[in-house]
């Protein structure tokens, strides 16, 4: 049926039927309750899993590699004269307490279920779409020492089921929670500035074809020298492990910026930092899994991103006080091996 326009300088008059207003507010209604109840839906369902015409979620079987597979690491920069070799060790727990929600604050601060999939948290015990310094700085914590950081990243599931709450698998708790600040080859670190946001890894890797994922590898803990970027089948008695590097070279100034990337960079492979850039300690960040032999497992991801392990990603916002971030850099400089 062909619509009609009205007449030059004549506005037409809309008819709002009962049945409109009532759908529409309706719809009103329910967007307001997803920010309520829509995290424990994503939690319950593992929203953007797979799901076949059968109702039943699955992993690509194109996702999963054996780790003998998957290319032998490369060999770490040379530390040369004057470079930093020292690590700071800070134990924040396995979240073990069950703190998750689908918010980033990094990428999408003010925005509830921004991140549209779930994250585990470590650290900082507030952390939430809402979360600013403040908020942040009055916080308790679960690391140890005074850290009061936040570092966050993708829920494991194990899947199975059918569609509906619970069908896709309960969350896994790591067996491990390895972080560690971490020197430069080259040359000392300073300290990063307070309320620092940082991210490594690529929430969209999937649909932008790899684009800025290769600081994020999978690997098994009794074959660290192989790592890969697909799901690891790991040998009898072995962990699945998730490795995240942070990038370390700050640009001076700020603590973010328009992208979230561009005031805080990666090294080059020799581990210089770009002109204008100064080097900062290393975050680098082990979860590790102990998982049924064969069983299929996943990440949450972004809905259009299919679970892929390519995506997965993690973020960090730096809440320690000048204090403690010196005795870390100091630590560091110094080639200890420290613990908080």
């Amino acid at each position: 049926m062909r619509s009609e326009k009205a007449p030059a300088g004549q506005r037409r008059r809309r008819r709002w039927s009962p049945g409109w207003i009532v759908g529409t507010a309706v719809l009103c209604i329910a967007a307001t309750l997803f920010g309520v109840v829509g995290y424990q839906a994503l939690v319950e369902s593992g929203h953007g899993s797979h799901v076949s015409g059968h109702g039943s979620r699955y992993v690509d079987p194109a996702y999963f590699a054996n780790v003998t597979d998957f290319p032998t690491a490369p060999p770490a920069p040379a530390v040369r004269p004057g470079g930093s070799t020292g690590y700071w060790r800070v134990d924040c727990g396995r979240n073990q307490e069950g703190r998750h929600n689908s918010d980033n604050v990094v990428i999408s601060p003010g925005m509830v279920g921004g991140a549209h999939h779930v994250h585990d948290y470590v650290g900082n015990v507030s952390t939430d779409a809402f979360s600013t310094d403040q908020s942040l700085a009055a916080a308790g914590t679960t690391c140890g020492g005074d850290d009061k950081s936040t570092y966050f990243w993708p829920v494991m599931r194990i899947p199975g089921g059918t569609t509906g709450p619970g069908a896709y698998g309960k969350i896994l708790v790591p067996d491990a929670v390895l972080i560690e600040y971490r020197g430069n080859p080259l040359s000392d670190v300073v300290p990063m500035p307070r309320f620092l946001r940082a991210g490594t890894g690529n929430p969209h890797g999937y649909t932008s074809g790899g684009v800025g994922t290769e600081h994020v590898q999978w690997s098994c803990s009794g074959k660290r020298e192989h790592v890969g970027q697909q799901y690891p089948r790991c040998p009898s008695g072995q962990q699945v492990v998730r490795v995240f590097d942070f990038p370390s070279c700050w640009n001076g100034r700020t603590t973010d910026s328009a992208d979230h990337r561009s005031h805080l960079v990666f090294p080059g492979a020799s581990g210089a930092c770009p002109r204008g850039t100064f080097p900062v300690p290393r975050l680098h960040v082990e979860l590790s899994y102990t998982l049924p032999p064969g069983v299929d497992y996943a990440i949450d991801t972004f809905p259009e991103e299919l679970d892929s392990p390519i995506t997965d990603h993690a973020f960090y916002i730096d809440v320690t006080s000048e204090a403690s971030m010196a005795t870390v850099v100091d630590c560091v400089n110094s080639g200890r091996h420290c613990d908080s």
